[in-house]
């Protein structure tokens, strides 16, 4: 696989990040200044995203949520912009259909860790979504087995509300109502 080099000379902004050319083979994000590119997701990400998607729109919907499920979406946090791989956000924000989602709008962000972005998914963007005051941050684990850590926002950062591991049914009552057990999410 081959990487196009980027021509770009001092900081970055995230009007710079949009202007680049679509790349379905990486992820460029924000963080400060800085242009993160991650590759794209491999097939048991997408699976465990896609199925993770279904279970979280179902209960919005049986909860009547004004809200939409979105993947890989670009988030406004400050002093940058992540792609969450899900993102629970105000029907009303997506109206205009906007490049850019602003945090304001966005109830639950969702990071699927793989290895190749464990660290940032584990420590950068949970401090930088918190700082958007984005209500509530899930990441799901694959390893050893499937498991969903939920936390919620309280002073500014985020303490686990539950943890759902699979094989057993967890229920959560923010941002809506929602149970799983995260033990089919990744199998074929």
């Amino acid at each position: 696989m081959s990487v196009a080099a980027i021509d770009h000379t001092g900081p970055w902004t995230i009007a710079d990040v949009l202007a680049l050319p679509e790349d379905r083979s990486h992820r460029y994000e924000l963080l400060g200044e800085s242009l993160i590119v991650s590759p794209a997701p491999g097939v048991r990400h997408q699976r465990v995203s896609h199925r993770l998607h279904v279970a979280i729109e179902a209960a919005a919907r049986a909860a009547g949520a004004p809200v939409e499920i979105l993947e890989a979406v670009n988030v406004r946090t400050p002093g940058g912009m992540f792609i969450p791989d899900l993102v629970v956000v105000d029907q009303a924000a997506t109206v205009d259909d906007p490049a850019v989602i602003d945090p304001e709008a966005v109830q639950l962000v969702v990071e699927i860790v793989s290895p190749s972005n464990a660290d940032v998914d584990r420590t950068v963007k949970p401090i930088r979504y918190a700082e958007a005051s984005i209500p509530h941050y899930w990441r799901v684990e694959m390893l050893p087995t499937p498991r969903i850590i939920m936390g919620t926002l309280h002073r500014g950062r985020y303490t686990e509300q539950a943890t759902a591991i699979a094989g057993t049914i967890t229920a959560v009552k923010q941002p809506f109502p929602f149970e799983i057990d995260p033990a089919g999410l990744a199998t074929q």
